[in-house]
């Protein structure tokens, strides 16, 4: 099975360096799936699901919110604002933080940027939910 070196950090640091054939995430623009031989490429990350394939193939999902992704000679790189493997994320933690962006969404009476960020925590929650099931 032909693979790619891929690079996945955050702000705290580096979160898996290894081969892989397959890389999907979640693009400003869609979903995108990278795999060996891509083109070079950079674009920006959007909140969902991510997941990659190693070498055995085996699949280790994740939850992805923001950051960017590059392809430049054959390797990959990703630095995220927040990368979550699956079995890292707090479900109970998650679905209170679903619970009160939805009580503040549901209260009214907030400005147009708090608005926007308690979406923005919703979706984050919401996110981080569903990759968890």
């Amino acid at each position: 099975m032909s693979t790619f070196p891929l690079r996945i950090g955050t702000p705290d640091g580096l979160l898996y360096e290894g081969e892989v054939s397959r890389l999907v995430c979640r693009t400003i623009s869609g979903d995108l799936a990278i795999l060996p031989r891509h083109c070079n490429y950079c674009t920006a990350l959007g909140m969902g699901e991510a997941h990659i394939v190693l070498e055995d193939g085996s699949r280790k999902t994740a939850a992805c919110i923001g950051g960017m992704l590059s392809v430049m000679n054959g390797t990959c790189r990703v630095l995220a604002t927040t990368w979550e493997w699956k079995e890292d994320i707090d479900a109970q933690r998650a679905e209170a933080a679903r619970k009160r962006a939805e009580a503040k969404l549901a209260e009214g009476g907030l400005s147009d940027k708090e608005y926007r960020i308690v979406k923005a925590k919703l979706q984050r929650a919401l996110v981080r939910l569903g990759v968890k099931e």
